[in-house]
């Protein structure tokens, strides 16, 4: 009885927290040494899974790139294709991106929150916070993140985070 309510809250859980795109997720977290179910929370959180998803403020696709920050990633990488901010509806651009973007953040702050609040409010919104001892006492990570809604986003995804990793990483054999 207890085994198949596992079964059943194990595959309800897998409907909830899905791994899609598992072919670009899977080859750009290991490019940029980013660990895969930290991109699978964040697309969980910015879009649901939805390829086409599009913001209020205009960010686009699975990861919810903003122009600017694509035009900072296009440049960081060096990328020298023919990809406009228009293809971030394009899944495999989106996620190459997006993780890039993710690996430049973490790579700056060390920290995984902190990251993901510069992901959510801009890097430039990040390091006002880090100046003022109120919310960082070191100047590199933030201990208290004065936005209620980067607040909120950070603590989503990192409780996404967590779910990949208890439903993915922890499973054992019957």
């Amino acid at each position: 009885m207890m085994w198949g309510m596992f079964n059943i809250d194990n595959l309800s859980r897998k409907y909830i927290y899905p791994v899609k795109y598992e072919e670009y997720v899977d080859k750009y977290a290991e490019e940029y040494n980013i660990d895969k179910f930290f991109i699978y929370a964040i697309i969980k959180t910015e879009s649901n899974f939805i390829e086409d998803a599009t913001s209020g403020a205009g960010a686009r696709g699975l990861m919810q790139l903003m122009e600017d920050a694509f035009d900072w990633v296009k440049y960081r990488m060096a990328d020298e294709r023919d990809i406009s901010f228009d293809k971030m509806y394009q899944a495999e651009y989106n996620i190459q991106y997006g993780t890039y973007l993710i690996m430049l953040l973490y790579e700056e702050y060390g920290d995984e929150r902190t990251a993901l609040a510069a992901y959510h409010a801009g890097r430039t919104t990040v390091n006002s916070w880090l100046k003022d001892e109120r919310y960082s006492k070191d100047g590199k990570i933030l201990l208290v993140i004065p936005s209620n809604t980067t607040e909120h986003y950070v603590d989503k995804v990192m409780k996404a985070y967590s779910s990949y990793n208890n439903l993915y990483n922890n499973v054992k054999s019957a």
